[in-house]
């Protein structure tokens, strides 16, 4: 479970969100501007927040009395809108930095889990410059699975997609959220994707939480409309 309950000033802008999130696949949802990647980057460690408090499974990663774990010791797999792969290093490479990065020692059944869950093992040789964008997104899952998450947060995956790439990449996430076995945070103002993988909702306008819920909140807001 993932407790969030910070306040942050960004410049004009105000944040200030509290929600708790279950099992499954989260869905933090709003127009763009709204705020949802600013949270997002405050769960992970990137973004500092004024006050409040983050916990996850039980461990404070944010406390404004003192506690602020770095991201490398939150095990927190994080996907970008980019994907954010290194050009220079093969899909194989990409794949073990992030492992590497965060002190993972190497599991090789689980590593032909992830690359078999994600379609990926045909790619391994290649390098980023010579894949889809939709490959590209999902090494970039793949190497956030393999450091073994307690939580993965994945922002706005598809938005750099065309149609066809989006239609592409989707069934992988519906089958990620099937088969990971690890809790998401999806970010996104697009209704229709949510709708296909999220269970639980958090509607975000103007740097609030609105409302905390199930798909129906989808229905309420115009945020898919807004790009």
């Amino acid at each position: 479970m993932l407790l969030v309950d910070v306040e942050k000033t960004l410049g004009k802008f105000s944040l200030v969100a509290k929600f708790e999130t279950a099992s499954g696949v989260t869905a933090l949802f709003g127009s763009s501007g709204a705020g949802k990647t600013s949270i997002a980057n405050m769960v992970v460690g990137l973004v500092t927040p004024d006050r409040g408090r983050i916990v996850l499974d039980n461990t404070v990663l944010f406390d404004s009395t003192g506690t602020n774990l770095p991201p490398h010791k939150r095990r927190i797999g994080y996907v970008f809108q980019e994907g954010r792969l290194l050009p220079h290093l093969t899909v194989r490479a990409n794949l073990a930095y992030g492992r590497f990065m965060n002190g993972v020692a190497r599991n090789a059944t689980e590593e032909q889990r992830i690359v078999d869950l994600l379609d990926i093992g045909h790619l391994l040789e290649r390098r980023p410059g010579k894949l889809s964008g939709g490959e590209r997104q999902r090494v970039a899952v793949g190497r956030a699975l393999l450091m073994q998450p307690r939580l993965l947060v994945l922002d706005e995956p598809l938005a750099s997609l065309d149609r066809a790439r989006k239609l592409e990449i989707l069934p992988y996430l519906v089958r990620l959220r099937e088969e990971a076995r690890v809790p998401m945070i999806y970010v996104s103002h697009q209704a229709g994707e949510i709708v296909k993988l999220a269970s639980q909702v958090v509607r975000i306008e103007d740097g609030r939480v609105q409302a905390v819920g199930g798909v129906e909140l989808l229905d309420a807001s115009p945020a898919d409309m807004a790009h």
